[in-house]
């Protein structure tokens, strides 16, 4: 076992201790109390609400972390309902004004939960999805260790803290992130586990901390409890203590709530049982006056501060670790243990009453120490101890615009995928070094392969390859400090977590990287939340789908995405395009690349096809100055591929489905029906240019004009490989009639035509949209 040397914390008084822990319990409620007082009344009625009990239920532990524990090199994830005991602690480290303590759930205040983005005070990690901010240090961790090695600086030796509620264990993000082989040599690692036994609506009864603790000790984790505080330990090494500890661990999460409700005459005959040792408890029970029997009962690990700081000494940081704090939802205050005090709102009368037995006012709320204190003394400690050098600032590597070079043959955008990479480490050579692919075990089949080979896989140390001499091995899995790329368990949720975490370096230690993620298209709504947090958080990153839509033919029904390009479109922080052809994705990719690692960066989604097609019809300028206007237009959003002298209606597609545009715009010609044919290559980018034109958001309106002219505003139909409500607003830019084809049913194995006709995407459905639009006789 090795634990770090805690030289760098103060032995601290634990009656000070206690005057500060009882000072963030007072200004956590008060925070809450505040935000729902009748000056802050929402005139529409709507409740501002928060979690007084789930604060109080951490308050203890949080203490003694930041007060104790806490390095300027540890980070730390709070549970959502925490957020006041973490600006509440903030403010005692001189991070926060008054003023700023009455803002919570205030507009441009205080956020409802830890925001890395938006709150004023330090937060680590953005929570509140519940799940997602207990597993971000494990991604943080990773990130952190990764951009170390990338930058060939020593690696941190500070810790990763998660504080969780015991609720968000139900979460399969948890144990999908448990359970990933790569965390088990996570060291810095340590959660510490709110286990108040309660959820939203109850007290749950079959909670179980000793089939979680296993959980935990089979990934390899380190599991510490911390059950009982000093006053129940002693009790317990008395004469007939035994039963008492019994007693206590063999009843129901239920009833050891409801004995928290009990008067000291009701605790004393509900506690003894009826059961082996009913009077030996009992006898114990008369030694102690009534407040000393309500702190017994009361007296659990988690609010205990001797306890809690005894273990973290006791953390092994040769592995994760996990701590099971007991503790009571709502401790030191009226509603404590009351199976419904989750989002309960003490009332005035409470509030005075917990402001008497703390020691505050309420009147004055937001009063501190005492200048001369001790405990004004140990918060300036802290706050020098946990002050932080501002985080360096570091330029992304530059990255070229264009490769300068002539795509010919038959490609996929997913072939261009890996042919990029590669490409990139001879044309930017110091971009390349920045660039990390994560995927969750499909790197082969996302065509990494050749990138793999080329750039080797992160790992914390050097492996060996077993199978570097086999003749029949095309993939070499070499892993070493310097790879760049790092491959999950079979986990959507893993992989954009990482990302998330990966995209955020560039803010967190000054080291930009160029994350890149690939997934099958199906699973992108599997990993959209978790993936959204990330961006939320400020992590900025590259997500590719591929392959995707019908397209995909052979597999088949739910592994056909459907809905992806709608949440490209719909997702902030995030620019989404689906290009047609191997050169308009790189473009697409090269600008994506541009746009990470840096404070007015975002993060880009996209979606790919394996499907071949001859790279002759994309009709490239050959001229430079042609060429370039061809760039930028494909980074706006789309480009005209053909124009006829006069037209009489526009097939406009988008992706895998081009060729079958351009074969009906040939079909209608022999038709007599001249069409426009144009290429969308980001409907997300056009909708912001639409949105530009009417004064909202800042898209490039001038597209619309350049590939939509008024002169030529003519019936419009629209297809791609996913849902048609996805390009239906483009007819609006000119307000022309218009039908939008698409995918809307689930799909089915067949050949790819089989499946366009089923689906109404292919030449014919085309041919006839156009047909009923320009004359419906026809």
């Amino acid at each position: 076992m090795e634990t770090r040397d805690r030289a760098a914390t103060s032995d601290v008084d634990l009656d000070v201790l206690a005057a500060v822990e009882r000072k963030v319990l007072w200004l956590a409620i008060a925070i809450i109390d505040a935000a729902n007082s009748p000056a802050r009344k929402d005139p529409d009625g709507i409740k501002i609400g928060g979690h007084q009990a789930s604060s109080a239920s951490l308050s203890t532990i949080m203490t003694a972390l930041w007060f104790t524990e806490l390095t300027s090199e540890d980070r730390v994830s709070v549970k959502p309902h925490a957020s006041p005991v973490l600006h509440a602690i903030n403010y005692l480290l001189g991070e926060l004004t008054p003023t700023e303590l009455g803002t919570l759930r205030a507009f441009h205040g205080l956020q409802s939960y830890p925001s890395r983005s938006k709150d004023p005070d330090t937060v680590d990690y953005s929570t509140g999805s519940v799940g997602i901010g207990a597993t971000a240090p494990i991604w943080g961790a990773i990130a952190r260790r990764y951009a170390a090695d990338t930058a060939g600086t020593p690696r941190s030796t500070g810790r990763q803290f998660s504080l969780v509620g015991d609720a968000e264990l139900d979460e399969g993000a948890v144990w999908e992130a448990v359970l990933d082989p790569m965390v088990a040599d996570l060291g810095e690692l340590v959660w510490i586990v709110d286990f108040n036994r309660q959820s939203l609506d109850r007290v749950v009864p079959n909670i179980s901390a000793t089939r979680l603790q296993a959980m935990f000790a089979a990934a390899g984790w380190q599991v510490i409890t911390l059950k009982y505080g000093s006053l129940l330990t002693e009790l317990f090494a008395k004469p007939g203590g035994e039963h008492l500890k019994n007693r206590i661990d063999g009843m129901s999460n239920p009833e050891y709530q409801r004995l928290l409700r009990c008067s000291p005459a009701e605790l004393r005959e509900r506690l003894p049982g009826t059961g082996e040792g009913a009077s030996i408890i009992a006898a114990l029970l008369e030694g102690l006056d009534d407040e000393q029997a309500l702190r017994v009962i009361r007296g659990l690990g988690g609010h205990d501060l001797s306890s809690i700081i005894q273990s973290f000494g006791e953390i092994d940081d040769t592995r994760p670790t996990v701590i099971f704090a007991y503790t009571i939802k709502g401790h030191g205050l009226p509603n404590a243990g009351h199976p419904q005090n989750h989002a309960n709102l003490l009332k005035p009368a409470q509030l005075a009453q917990v402001a008497a037995e703390l020691g505050e006012c309420v009147d004055d709320p937001w009063r501190g120490f005492a200048a001369e204190s001790l405990a004004a003394e140990l918060c300036s400690e802290v706050a020098e101890r946990l002050r932080r050098p501002p985080v360096p600032t570091s330029q992304p590597a530059a990255i070229p615009a264009d490769f300068d070079r002539e795509i010919t043959g038959h490609s996929s955008t997913q072939q261009g995928l890996g042919r990029l990479l590669l490409d990139l480490v001879r044309v930017a050579p110091d971009a390349a070094r920045r660039v990390v692919t994560v995927a969750p075990d499909v790197a082969s089949s996302t065509n990494l392969g050749g990138w793999v080979n080329r750039a080797g896989v992160w790992s914390p140390n050097e492996k060996r390859d077993w199978f570097a001499d086999d003749a029949e091995t095309i993939l070499h899995w070499n892993e070493r400090p310097s790879g760049q790329h790092i491959e999950l368990g079979i986990a959507e949720v893993n992989l954009v977590s990482l990302l998330g975490e990966l995209g955020a370096t560039w803010s967190r230690w000054g080291e930009p990287l160029l994350p890149i993620g690939t997934l099958y298209d199906p699973f992108v709504t599997r990993a959209l939340e978790p993936w959204s947090f990330g961006v939320y958080g400020g992590g900025q990153s590259i997500l590719i789908g591929t392959p995707s839509g019908v397209t995909l033919a052979a597999e088949g029904g739910a592994h056909q995405s459907i809905i992806s390009p709608s949440i490209g479109i719909e997702q902030p922080g995030v620019v989404y395009f689906e290009p047609a052809f191997a050169q308009d994705f790189e473009w697409c990719m090269l600008d994506a690349l541009s746009r990470l690692g840096r404070s007015d960066g975002s993060s880009s989604y996209l979606r790919l096809s394996s499907r071949v097609i001859d790279q002759k019809l994309a009709a490239v300028p050959s001229d430079p100055a042609a060429r370039d206007r061809r760039r930028r237009q494909v980074g706006a959003g789309a480009y005209a591929l053909r124009r006829v002298p006069s037209v009489d209606v526009t097939l406009v597609g988008m992706g895998a489905l081009i060729p079958e545009v351009l074969e009906a715009a040939d079909r209608l010609a022999q038709s007599g029906v001249a069409a426009d044919v144009v290429c969308v290559t980001s409907a997300d980018r056009l909708y912001r240019a639409v949105r530009a034109r009417s004064g909202q958001g800042d898209g490039d309106a001038a597209i619309l004009d350049q590939v939509f002219p008024a002169d030529r505003a003519v019936p419009m139909v629209t297809v791609l490989d996913g849902h048609p409500h996805t390009l239906a607003f483009l007819a609006a830019i000119r307000g022309v009639r218009s039908v939008n084809l698409g995918v809307t049913e689930f799909g089915q194995t067949g050949t790819l035509q089989e499946l366009y006709r089923l689906h109404g995407i292919g030449p014919a459905a085309q041919i006839a949209a156009a047909l009923d639009l320009v004359d419906p006789t026809h």
